[in-house]
């Protein structure tokens, strides 16, 4: 990897870390960089959409994304919906199958 692309890759892991997903306890980094990708800047606009649909979208850029990209979608989508979320509910196990 040259110099060039180890910095485009720091300033990305960067961007993602400073993201507004990254106030999603235990949301791993490389899904805020998925999501960002897929053109989404705030975890607002999660509000409303479908882990499902997410992923299809995030899939078209990186094909590699897993289950465990769904599980952390879903619990983004749970703490961009709820005021006050369950602390209970802050973990990917929670959300491996659909609630």
């Amino acid at each position: 990897m040259s110099e060039a692309d180890r910095e485009k890759a720091a300033k990305r892991r960067l961007e993602a870390v400073t993201s507004s997903f990254m106030r999603v306890p235990r949301l791993p980094v490389d899904v805020a960089r998925d999501l960002l990708d897929a053109g989404y800047g705030h975890l607002d606009q999660l509000s409303g959409r479908s882990a499902e649909s997410l992923l299809a979208e995030i899939k078209k850029r990186n094909p590699e994304a897993t289950a465990t990209h769904l599980a952390a979608l879903r619990l983004a989508i749970y703490v961009a919906e709820t005021p006050s979320p369950d602390p209970k509910l802050l973990f990917l196990d929670c959300w491996q199958q659909v609630k």
